[in-house]
């Protein structure tokens, strides 16, 4: 159940606090903007779904900052102060986030009357904290990187080799995605959700389905139902076995991480030949579900037993044992204060899981939630390791219980509305909401994982020496793409 609350800016912070101690989470932020006002819509999960609406006149555009009862809560009002001009008053740190420097002041891009990009200021330089005392010296690396990943600049300080900070500056290729959805068709906007973060073609397009079938009331089959969940774990398994031979690799045991590529491999062949694509675009669709021919349930769970004899393999190394045990640990505490998600919160001992709190279908006995006591990089693999043994049981249940077919879309009807998809993709809860008026999209807001994982990284860095970052920034293994929108 959804309930709607309206609230004005003397009201928001008593609602919103009194929310969060009620247990809610804050999952998205989203701003809108009218012929004669702005609106901003915050969404909270845990049990019944609850949307908070405050609404502004467009020469009055501020909302309050709620920075300091909810962390989150921060960065959604610096991004909506970049794209829509809409001040938070009283933020702690009223800096730029999306925006780098070098946009020009006053240029909002999320607004009607922006037009196209204009000329670039000169670049000016980012006021990093500069970390003082005997011995300390900073480390930049990145933005361009060595390597096919998109670009990130980190800057350490460190005295020895132990960090004592670490900044992460994102947002060098902003894409624009949710202004790309504005106007388009319901099947336009699916084909971009697909392609927001390559790895996540499945939970951006479900999300996003589902949050278009709840506001248009459509009603999608049993077995096309079925048929999503196993395409979620299917792309859950697949990034797993890549993530597990990817850490094992930044410890130099490479012979398994060769070994978990030619099982990635045999898994992105099957989805080919499932979905008409590697990475298991096309198969979501508003309405339904729709394969070429069913998932080979025996040659996926094949995988996912190989995989985790390398694992097993693996973990049972003296050397892999002692890298990563006590590496980059992250407290449960900061994943609670910072609303980390998926796999970095499971390890952390937080059993947040869309699975089990916002179930768009019931998994059936063998599904439960992993999760790992410490927080280090060690508990971050063994979930992984936990959640692969998962997802394979999981798939064959699911596959006892669809009628034999290859799934059906349901009738698309025109219509006007609002809605939300919540599902729990491979990194974590994974967001859409959507505002549909008679067949077009006039509204796209999505919030990945990693919008909220990425400030903790620097969190578990802390104390970590310098040769360990790329294991611990693997164990996170946050999305750029789904983070820059």
């Amino acid at each position: 159940m959804t309930y709607h609350l309206t609230a004005t800016r003397d009201e928001l912070a008593v609602i919103v606090g009194t929310l969060i101690d009620g247990g809610k989470r804050l999952a998205l932020v989203a701003a809108h903007e009218e012929p004669d006002e702005f609106r901003v819509v915050y969404v909270f999960l845990g049990g019944d779904r609850v949307e908070v609406t405050l609404t502004m006149t467009r020469d009055d555009a501020w909302l309050p900052s709620l920075a300091s009862i909810c962390y989150p809560a921060g960065r959604f009002e610096r991004e909506i102060r970049d794209l829509y001009g809409i001040r938070a008053q009283d933020h702690p740190l009223p800096h730029r986030l999306v925006r780098h420097a070098h946009w020009p002041t006053g240029y909002h891009p999320m607004r009607s009357g922006a037009g196209p990009m204009p000329v670039v200021d000169t670049p000016a330089s980012y006021p990093f904290l500069q970390v003082e005392g005997d011995g300390v010296y900073e480390i930049p690396v990145g933005p361009v990187h060595a390597g096919l990943i998109e670009p990130g600049h980190f800057r350490f300080s460190v005295v020895g080799e132990t960090i004592l900070r670490m900044k992460a500056r994102l947002w060098f290729v902003h894409r624009g995605i949710e202004k790309h959805a504005e106007q388009r068709s319901l099947d336009d906007v699916l084909a971009i959700t697909e392609r927001i973060s390559g790895d996540t073609a499945i939970g951006h397009s479900l999300a996003y389905a589902m949050a278009v079938e709840e506001a248009l009331g459509i009603t999608v089959s049993d077995d096309a139902t079925l048929i999503r969940a196993q395409l979620l774990e299917c792309e859950r398994i697949y990034n797993h076995v890549a993530d597990l031979g990817a850490i094992i690799n930044d410890v130099a045991f490479s012979i398994i991480a060769a070994h978990t590529a030619r099982l990635r491999e045999q898994l992105l062949r099957h989805h080919e030949e499932v979905t008409g694509h590697r990475l298991l675009r096309g198969a979501v669709a508003v309405g339904g579900a729709r394969l070429l021919r069913p998932i080979d349930v025996e040659l996926v769970s094949g995988v996912a037993r190989e995989a985790l004899e390398l694992a097993h393999m693996a973990m049972s190394h003296s050397v892999v044992a002692d890298r990563l045990h006590g590496t980059a640990v992250l407290r449960s505490d900061q994943v609670r204060h910072m609303g980390v998600l998926g796999y970095v919160a499971r390890a952390s001992g937080v059993p947040t899981d869309a699975r089990a709190d916002h179930p768009f279908v019931d998994l059936g006995p063998s599904f439960r939630v992993v999760t790992q006591p410490g927080g280090d990089v060690w508990d971050r693999f063994m979930v992984r390791v936990g959640e692969l043994e998962v997802s394979a049981a999981v798939l064959a249940d699911l596959s006892q219980r669809l009628a034999g077919g290859c799934g059906d879309l349901a009738e698309v009807p025109d219509g006007s509305g609002s809605g939300f998809g919540v599902v729990e993709a491979w990194r974590g809860a994974l967001c859409h909401r959507v505002e549909v008026s008679n067949g077009v999209v006039t509204r796209l807001k999505v919030v990945d994982p990693s919008w909220f994982n990425w400030p903790a990284l620097p969190q578990a860095l802390a104390d970590t020496i310098v040769p360990d970052f790329p294991l611990a920034n693997k164990s996170f293994n946050l999305s750029y793409a789904g983070n820059d929108l």
